[in-house]
């Protein structure tokens, strides 16, 4: 893996250098951020860190916490005040002609590279907020903890992995399943209060945490940031479908995009990252990073 973009002294150097690199931890220490080689995984998890701002708060069933440590510059505070907000990250991955899976799952246009910075992504959010379908279509299940980024969950006060928060406004979900019956950190819904109230006694039933982010029968957007939130769910990650990251888009709560662009076309008729009404201007995104391996480009873009 190759860093792209911010561009240094370091970057402009690779090309001739032929040197050893890795992340921005490198610079300084002889390690050249813009060499093609395998990053570890605290070199992504620096990378990847949340901004000073987010998760200052302690995260849902992990006692006091301090913020996150040194890594992300994180100030210390609890809940919502002094400053903390949530922050909602996406991760998707596109082929060249726009399509965010083929047949209907994303992993056949996916990387080793890619999957490893979708794990470490994981490993720094608190929570990991999906929608249903994709649920069902990728047969998710329980986040697990990583022995690799214990310490620094720990040191953040988080639990040992994120929680796994699934919106749906039918909760048409099996109950059974290790995602909802055998979750490390428990797995969250979230819906609307006109939900079927049937399938909300059949989630409580099963011992599943339900909710209310919602006056209708689905959950609002900006009601399911700030209800994770609540619960000291700050660092947000979504995976998706494209329908849940059309709704955040559109009522303008996301605050970054890690965009895989992957070197495959798919032509068909896949749907696109982000799906769904569309918000009466475009938002704009400024790049903040660019890495590239085995063709494959990982880019984030935060908010302008």
């Amino acid at each position: 893996m190759r860093r792209l973009f911010p561009v240094t002294d370091q970057t402009h150097s690779a090309a001739g250098s032929g040197a050893d690199s890795g992340a921005d931890s490198g610079a300084g220490s002889g390690v050249d951020p813009g060499a093609d080689r395998d990053w570890t995984l605290d070199e992504l998890a620096d990378a990847y860190a949340y901004p000073r701002t987010a998760g200052t708060g302690t995260a849902a069933g992990t006692g006091a916490g301090t913020g996150r440590g040194a890594e992300t510059g994180t100030s210390t505070g609890t809940g919502t005040g002094g400053g903390a907000r949530p922050w909602l990250r996406a991760n998707m991955v596109s082929t060249l002609d726009g399509a965010a899976h083929h047949e209907g799952r994303s992993q056949s246009i996916s990387s080793p590279a890619d999957m490893r910075v979708f794990g470490t992504l994981r490993a720094l959010a608190d929570a990991v907020v999906v929608g249903a379908e994709t649920v069902r279509l990728e047969g998710y299940r329980p986040a697990r903890a990583r022995a690799a980024f214990a310490a620094r969950r720990a040191a953040a006060g988080q639990a040992p992995a994120p929680a796994i928060a699934v919106v749906s406004a039918s909760l048409e979900l099996d109950f059974t399943l290790p995602l909802f019956a055998a979750p490390l950190v428990p797995t969250l819904v979230l819906t609307g209060a006109a939900a079927p109230q049937e399938r909300i006694l059949a989630a409580e039933k099963a011992g599943v945490e339900v909710v209310i982010a919602g006056d209708g029968p689905g959950a609002d957007p900006e009601r399911v940031v700030r209800a994770l939130a609540d619960r000291g769910l700050f660092r947000l990650l979504t995976e998706g479908g494209p329908r849940l990251l059309g709704q955040f888009v559109a009522a303008g709560v996301l605050d970054e995009l890690c965009l895989t662009v992957s070197p495959m076309l798919t032509s068909g008729y896949a749907q696109r990252i982000a799906g769904g009404p569309a918000p009466a201007v475009p938002e704009r995104f400024a790049l903040a990073s660019l890495l590239e391996q085995d063709g494959f480009l990982f880019s984030r873009y935060r908010r302008a």
